[in-house]
């Protein structure tokens, strides 16, 4: 064997380190630096009996001690920190060098650093990973961009670390040029938003509704979790629910402050999709849902206002309710992909990038947050249909969807009336029903900008851009 590491890993916080663990116990031979020497001997020193590690205090001996051409992976925070980073190690890189992003830069940052390195001949690659310390550990999904030529070099490193889906795929591959793969990684964690927050919509409505304990609602959640909601999500909600503090004995859920922190991913989804006239309203109203969690002064200020009064349910009426929710749930939760592939779809017909849909639902399939069974049904129907404009237009997501949505309509009505608040399911279903509507009315807006601003407006009946003299005859113009 070489002495020369394979791979190499700067920033030793526990997603570096642990990154830099998988690839050594998976036989490679691995060089690691942290700006900190202190952290590279303790990684070495605690976990050095799991493989290969080559040791370096200085950037100078990290290059050295890589094979060429050199591939290393920054763990570092994004932004201005990776900035640095880039700028300290180019200087010592040579053309054919492979530069990785696996933090969760935003992909805009990752499109300019690609082309900036690539003027020094050197690859850079922004690759999404996810599964977070576990996962890094023990198998992510990894969504690396960049060339071709780069993922040439990297891939089979890459796969080696990576999760195994149930068929033994490993949950990588290349997602595209440049910005591609974080893109996709944004995309994913804004899904991620969305399918948390309407896991916890039907939380709270089992708990408000149905008034179901957390113990029993973890029960149902567990039961959810053997059928077509089986997920990651599902399965750690279940073992949320079903905790117990040790200070109070109390459930940990009626413990832990109602105020969702958020690092950014999600906000960032939703501001690219309205950049891209693209609408994600499910993922947008999860990262509102959060934002609104945490103003508690204005949520303390209108605590007074007057709600509903329901009666209870009785246990029977409870069981068929939470049967409705679960309904409620997994149409949802539909949308809400669909709307994160349509996303998907536009970027890359933005971007040129390329993207195969497809493929980006195998790797998610394991390793990732979102893992969930019928990823596997999401990557059959864009790969018998590689054009697949909406998920909803599959047939047999659509059979599904139809046949939940009587329920699903009785859980946001329900709610409504019982005065328990459910945007994810209620966009979700708005969304559904905006798609299947023959005419939105949207006309009357347009009807609306072309009154006050002569912004113009398209007919159905012949083509061209036309306006109304509304403050003269009334008459209609050509505005084309």
């Amino acid at each position: 064997m070489s002495d020369k590491a394979q791979i190499g890993v700067t920033g030793l916080a526990v997603m570096g380190s642990n990154l830099a663990r998988n690839f050594a116990r998976n036989g490679l031979t691995v060089a690691v630096h942290n700006r900190t020497a202190a952290r590279t001997r303790a990684l070495v020193e605690e976990f050095g009996d799991e493989g290969a590690f080559v040791p370096a205090e200085s950037a100078e001996d990290f290059v050295a001690a890589l094979e060429r051409p050199r591939r290393l992976i920054l763990m570092v925070k994004a932004g201005e920190p990776t900035d640095a980073v880039i700028r300290e190690f180019a200087p010592l890189l040579e053309p054919g060098d492979v530069v990785i992003d696996g933090g969760n830069a935003h992909f805009a940052d990752t499109r300019r650093r690609e082309r900036e390195l690539r003027e020094l001949g050197i690859h850079f690659v922004g690759t999404g990973v996810s599964g977070g310390e576990e996962g890094a550990l023990h198998g992510p999904s990894i969504m690396p961009g960049g060339s071709a030529e780069a993922y040439a070099s990297l891939g089979p490193l890459l796969e080696r670390i990576a999760a195994k889906a149930k068929d033994g795929a490993p949950c990588v591959t290349h997602i595209g040029p440049d910005g591609a793969g974080h893109f996709v990684k944004m995309v994913h964690n804004g899904i991620e938003y969305a399918d948390m927050q309407l896991i916890a919509e039907a939380y709270h409505l089992l708990r408000s509704v149905a008034g179901y304990s957390p113990e029993q609602i973890s029960r149902t959640f567990r039961s959810w979790n053997t059928g077509r909601l089986d997920s990651y999500l599902i399965e750690i909600t279940a073992e949320v629910l079903s905790h117990i503090d040790d200070a109070t004995d109390e459930p940990f859920v009626d413990v832990v402050a109602d105020e969702a922190e958020q690092k950014g991913t999600g906000r960032w989804t939703v501001q690219i999709a309205l950049d891209l006239g693209v609408p994600v309203p499910g993922i947008a109203e999860a990262v509102f849902a959060r934002s609104l969690s945490g103003h508690t002064e204005l949520r303390r200020a209108s605590g007074e206002l007057p709600g509903p009064a329901a009666a209870p349910l009785g246990e029977a009426e409870a069981a068929a309710f939470a049967d409705q929710v679960e309904q409620a749930l997994y149409a949802s939760k539909i949308v809400s992909y669909t709307q994160g592939f349509h996303q998907i779809r536009v970027g890359s017909e933005t971007y040129g990038w390329g993207i195969d849909l497809g493929a980006v639902a195998a790797v998610w399939r394991a390793g990732c947050i979102i893992r969930a069974a019928f990823l596997d049904r999401i990557r059959a129907a864009y790969d018998a249909e590689p054009g697949l404009v909406s998920l909803l237009s599959d047939k047999g997501f659509t059979e599904e969807i139809g046949a939940a949505q009587e329920d699903w309509r009785a859980v946001v009505a329900g709610a409504a009336l019982r005065g328990v608040p459910t945007p994810g399911f209620s966009a979700a279903l708005a969304y559904y029903d905006a798609l299947r509507a023959q005419r939105l009315p949207a006309a009357l807006t347009q009807g609306q900008r072309d009154f006050f601003g002569a912004h113009s407006y398209r007919r159905t009946d012949r083509e061209g851009a036309f306006h109304t003299l509304w403050g003269g005859d009334r008459s209609e113009v050509r505005a084309d």
